[in-house]
This record gives C-alpha cells, structure tokens and sequence, in this order.
C-alpha cells in the first residue's frame, strides 16, 4: 500500500508529464504547499532556472497577511509572483499545480496571478 506521499508525488508527476506536452517552450507556473505556508516560483525547465518566485515566509508578503495558511495570504504571493515575472520579462506561462486540487489556496494564487497580468 503507497503512503499518502507517493501517491502525492505520483499525482504531481502526472500533472507535470501533461504540462511538458502542451508547454512549448513556456515556463511553468510551480506551487508548493504546507498547512502553514504556499510558494510559487516561475520555472524555465530549459535552462533549468527559476525566473521568478514569492513565497509567504518572505518579510513583504508576511508583513502584509495575518497567517501564510490562509486564501488571501495565498493571493498575495500570487499578485507579487506576477510582478517580479513582469520585471523578469515573463508574462506567458503554464500553471503546475503540483498534485494538489485547484481549490482554495492554490485557485487563490492562481487567480491573482491572473490578475496580475499572467496569461495561463
């Protein structure tokens, strides 16, 4: 019997083989989650470098939430993420969510990034 982890990781793994079919060349849009905080980063898998990230254990983000574990802690990450990918030149991407529902938290980041001038 798989621990709650693997089928994690293997639900992520799936998610992440269907993105490089319909990616073309974009980067992608990658979030992690815990019970305390989320972070995103912009991810060029070419290269292999990361172009932009937020996340809530940063002093800018945390500052201005009340915890890094709720919705709106989540939208903030998701309207900074989409600023620093602006200045880094990034508007086009494709979002990971990783092996995680699009529910809460991660529909949170997810429409503000959108809100924020991301295209995905």
């Amino acid at each position: 019997m798989k621990s709650p982890r693997e089928k994690m990781q293997r639900r992520a793994q799936r998610v992440r083989t269907k993105l490089r079919k319909v990616a073309e060349g974009r980067p992608r849009l990658s979030v992690a989650r815990s019970h305390k905080n989320i972070s995103a980063q912009i991810i060029d898998d070419e290269k292999g470098i990361t172009l932009a990230s937020a996340s809530t254990l940063e002093k800018d983000v945390l500052g201005k939430a009340k915890t890094g574990a709720d919705s709106a802690a989540a939208a903030l990450v998701g309207k900074t993420l989409a600023e620093r990918a602006k200045k880094a030149g990034v508007e086009d991407v494709v979002f990971d969510r990783g092996g995680y529902m699009f529910h809460g938290r991660v529909k949170a980041l997810a429409d503000a990034a959108r809100e924020g001038g991301l295209k995905f």
